[in-house]
């Protein structure tokens, strides 16, 4: 079946997204749409669940990836996005300007100092840095927010769900922002288990596809690690018949990519799965997820999880004004 990228779209104006993080974390709505379309708020996600259900959550960090720099020689300022680490001090880098930068260019960042070794393209290229690169990013980094967040944030850690550990995201997993530690407390009270995995969120998860055709985009590869207690606890929940909560599609793609064999492959791993419609999943029993942007990957793997219903569930949460994006609100699905 060919899976047009048309049909993956959806008209979303710019008054839907939401340029601030709600206040409290759990007083974000959220629209159940496991029986009918209910509005609740996300606050009530411990009352929604059962005893005995796995809510598995992404504990990675938000690198202050942003660095601000100049060139050597011309002093013409330089604006660098680390992408990811390629070997020790190379990094995939987005360079803007990118014109006027090609290989052989020195940029210096404070009193660190960096070489660009390839042309950019599409502004991507790879820097070779003197100097450790995560403590400069600690030193004077900026942690990124989407592009289509215009508002500067008062204070970075909004960017970052209460359970982050691991520093190694271009992007924080969103549907983890909703989640604070009475939402946290209050689920182990009611015998709802936590496990945690790490998946380093890559800025190519919110790519639109620009094919015509879902099947001809290229897929991206993230890093994910599923720790040994997360296996343990998922088996334990698949006995005593209890549901596997997803928080977030980073989390679906990290489980259902280490699914075997009825449990989970423990360990570090890349995964380039593309989960769209006709896929059979494995691991994954119900999810919580953000509004995601129209024509990504991300829709169509809530396609893939409750069918055609996400045409309906998209059109009743901008009727009924539900706010949309890395911001935005959340819906709780069972897989169809």
């Amino acid at each position: 079946m060919i899976l047009r990228t048309d049909d993956f779209d959806y008209g979303l104006p710019d008054s839907a997204i939401a340029q601030r993080p709600t206040s409290p974390r759990e007083s974000a709505r959220l629209l159940d749409c496991r029986r009918g379309l209910e509005d609740r708020r996300f606050s009530d996600l411990p009352r929604l669940l059962t005893e005995g259900d796995l809510v598995v959550v992404n504990t990675t960090k938000v690198r202050p990836a942003r660095l601000r720099g100049t060139k050597h020689g011309t002093g013409g300022a330089v604006e660098v996005l680390l992408l990811g680490e390629m070997s020790d001090g190379e990094w995939e880098v987005l360079i803007r300007p990118a014109r006027r930068i090609g290989a052989g260019v020195r940029l210096r960042f404070g009193e660190a100092n960096a070489t660009v070794l390839s042309q950019p393209t599409s502004g991507r290229s790879t820097l070779r840095f003197d100097t450790d690169v995560e403590a400069l990013a600690r030193e004077m980094g900026e942690v990124p927010l989407p592009p289509y967040i215009t508002t500067p944030l008062a204070n970075s850690e909004e960017y970052q769900t209460v359970f982050a550990e691991e520093v190694g995201s271009a992007a924080a997993p969103t549907a983890g922002l909703h989640f604070s530690k009475d939402v946290l407390s209050e689920l182990g009270t009611r015998g709802v288990e936590i496990a945690l995995l790490d998946l380093h969120v890559g800025l190519d998860t919110f790519r639109p596809i620009s094919e015509p055709t879902v099947e001809a985009h290229e897929m991206h590869s993230e890093h994910f690690d599923i720790p040994g207690e997360t296996a343990t606890a998922f088996e334990a929940a698949r006995r005593r018949g209890g549901k596997v909560i997803a928080v977030g599609t980073t989390v679906v793609r990290a489980l259902e990519s280490a699914f075997d064999n009825g449990g989970l492959r423990v360990g570090s791993a890349s995964t380039d799965l593309f989960i769209r419609p006709g896929y059979q999943f494995r691991a994954v029993d119900a999810m919580v997820t953000n509004f995601h942007v129209p024509r990504s990957t991300l829709i169509v793997l809530v396609a893939a999880f409750v069918g055609d219903q996400w045409k309906e569930i998209y059109e009743a949460a901008l009727e009924r004004g539900y706010r949309f994006l890395s911001f935005g609100d959340a819906m709780l699905a069972e897989r169809r």
